[in-house]
């Protein structure tokens, strides 16, 4: 797990790129703070940030293969590098002057060509520029696990893991850094406020896109990136082959083989651990390869917002050294803007916050975790996944009376038990279901945002999608979209962002080709089934999960926002607004009232603040340049 700059430019002074790459890298010095290195040649200039975890003394980037031909920077792992090494040595005679999984993608794609991102099992993005071709090639990881920004301007392209690594590079792209910090997307503002975050492959900024997971890309001195899907995930739920016990065999073997291939490194590894299904089952295979694994979690001291307990119990049952962090509001005040210029784009999942102190706290203890991301939307298990048994009994309404009672809906006070079931209930799937996160919908945002568009929609992210899965279940369809949408927004954004900005790097297991190859198979039955979900995941960690954790409902991180808005947060709160200069974007008057109409209750506009607080910090931050965090240089003593 690395940080990585890329410059193809068509000024014939591509020598002297090489300082303001340099330059650029500084700011992304967290995502490898162990060594730094450039390179470049007439038209590329490269430079990379290393935090190493494999093949330590060498495997140094940019790395060069087959006699200079190829240069490679990666940010990333591949877990089957050692046997891709070994096919690709039998098969071809490949050499390697390393014993690392860098050098494993450069000769793949050497003998294989851009087949090669299919064979590769991992977490990853990565620049490999052909001396010969005079061409780059590059590509992102199936699930977008791995970041990978895009700017582009007159004097050529660049590609980094960092956006404000691209920011500053803005004058070497022939843009103006100013004008390019100020020219704000307003459809991804729109966006982010339906959905808390900005949905890929936009950013908050109009000259800066993201390269999508699941495709790769090529590039030349003076020409377009041309960008090719090579994974689309795909649901074909049936019968269970060979019946209930032998799929359930299959996830539990598929996933043991998973936590055992990312357990590889030359360091110390450990484990996140909440009180949840997914992250125990994780911790409890990681065991079975590391007898001395430290598990950590986090909570707060206010009841009913905190698994500490139940982690605990899971530790002491699966045998773990654990490490717990409280967090307290002030600590949230205080760290949030510098955790905002971290994440590059604003994300408004207040779970982000707990897991920066957790993965600050872990980084003292160890250089790589693993976690339970992704179990979720392979193997269903959010409770929304339910919802079209529980509106089923709407689908026998005719289409003019649905309408009608949609209508109805609209003139029921707010809050009100039942109105939200009425207006869902009213609504196609297409239409009512745009990922897990809601937060304002398209009728509240005329009061809020200074620029609504009411032709803009969350069907502008979510139409593509449901279009390519239109023949499937409702559920694999929700699921199918919070891969694309949720998943990779959201999920992974914060996971990669916040561990990186500690020097920490994170893996998800669950996340791994051969894990979804079984989960996408997966029939209804074995994803919601006797009252609860991920009903086949369940059933395959008996006997690994404790019990007392098998059945029990998902918590996650909350944070007891609701409260602390109401009274330790309100005067914070109130400050960010006054003092932001975001008036032409957002209506601040309106903004500070429901501040107000928070703190003096019984409604909760919690999530709908802390989304608005995001964005103004980080407006504040990375346009009026008036909140400058300060960024810590990375220095991680380790407690044995």
């Amino acid at each position: 797990m690395c940080g990585l700059l890329g410059l193809l430019t068509t000024r014939a002074d591509a020598g002297t790129r090489i300082q303001p790459v340099a330059a650029a890298m500084r700011c992304a010095r967290h995502r490898g703070p162990d060594e730094s290195g450039t390179w470049n040649d007439a038209d590329v200039a490269f430079g990379f940030n290393r935090l190493a975890f494999i093949d330590i003394e060498h495997s140094h980037q940019p790395m060069q293969y087959a006699n200079g031909r190829y240069t490679i920077v990666f940010n990333g792992e591949i877990y089957n590098y050692l046997e891709l090494r070994d096919e690709l040595i039998h098969q071809y005679g490949a050499r390697f002057a390393t014993a690392g999984d860098t050098e494993a993608i450069v000769a793949a794609y050497h003998y294989w060509g851009p087949a090669a991102v299919g064979r590769l099992r991992g977490m990853f993005a990565f620049l490999i520029w052909d001396a010969q071709e005079r061409v780059m090639f590059g590509a992102r990881d199936p699930f977008g696990i791995k970041p990978l920004y895009m700017a582009a301007g007159p004097a050529g392209v660049a590609f980094g893991s960092e956006k404000k690594s691209l920011l500053q590079l803005a004058p070497a792209l022939g843009l103006g850094a100013a004008g390019v910090s100020a020219d704000l997307d307003p459809a991804a503002l729109h966006h982010y406020l339906l959905l808390q975050y900005v949905p890929e492959p936009a950013t908050m900024h109009r000259a800066i896109r993201r390269i999508e997971s699941g495709t790769h890309f090529t590039v030349r001195p003076g020409g377009e990136v041309e960008q090719e899907r090579y994974f689309t995930p795909t649901f074909h739920s049936g019968a269970a082959a060979g019946g209930s016990a032998a799929l359930h065999s299959r996830i539990a073997d598929v996933l043991a083989d998973s936590v055992a291939k990312h357990m590889r490194a030359d360091v110390t590894v450990g484990a996140f651990l909440s009180g949840g299904i997914d992250s125990t089952a994780i911790a409890a295979l990681a065991k079975q390869h590391n007898p001395n694994l430290i598990t950590f979690t986090t909570g707060f001291e206010r009841e009913g917002y905190s698994e500490v307990d139940v982690a605990a119990e899971s530790a002491a049952a699966i045998g773990v050294r654990h490490v717990v962090r409280t967090v307290k509001p002030d600590e949230m005040m205080a760290a949030l803007p510098l955790i905002v210029w971290y994440l590059d784009d604003p994300v408004a999942d207040p779970a982000l916050v707990p897991l920066w102190f957790i993965a600050r706290e872990a980084r003292q203890h160890v250089k790589v975790v693993l976690s339970g991301e992704g179990a979720d939307e392979l193997f269903g298990g959010y409770t929304i996944y339910r919802e079209p048994l529980s509106l089923a009994p709407f689908e026998k309404v005719p289409g003019a009376v649905r309408g009608l009672l949609g209508r109805a809906s609209t003139h029921l006070p707010e809050g009100m038990r039942g109105k939200d079931l009425l207006r869902r209930g009213a609504l196609p799937l297409e239409e009512r279901y745009y990922g897990n996160a809601r937060i304002f919908r398209d009728e509240h945002l005329a009061g809020i945002l200074r620029q609504y568009d009411p032709r803009r929609s969350h069907t502008e992210i979510t139409e593509a999608h449901y279009r390519d899965s239109e023949a499937w279940d409702p559920v694999s369809r929700m699921q199918h979209v919070d891969l694309f949408t949720w998943l990779r927004g959201d999920i992974l954004v914060k996971a990669d962002k916040v561990t990186m900005a500690n020097s920490l790097e994170l893996r998800v297991p669950f996340l791994d080709p051969e894990v979804f190859a079984v989960a996408s198979g997966l029939p209804l039955s074995e994803k919601l089934a006797e009252g609860t979900t991920k009903y086949a995941l369940r059933r395959a960690l008996e006997g690994i999960v404790p019990p007392h954790v098998l059945h029990r409902r998902k918590l996650g991180f909350p944070v007891p926002l609701r409260h602390w808005l109401r009274d330790e947060m309100y005067l914070w709160a109130r400050d960010i607004i006054r003092d932001s200069q975001a008036d032409h974007l957002l209506d601040l008057a309106a903004v500070q009232r429901m501040l107000d109409a928070h703190r003096a209750g019984p409604v909760d506009h919690s999530r709908r603040i802390w989304t608005l607080l995001v964005f103004l910090l980080w407006h504040g931050i990375f346009v009026e340049r008036r909140i400058v965090p300060e960024i810590p240089e990375p220095a991680y003593p380790v407690r044995l």
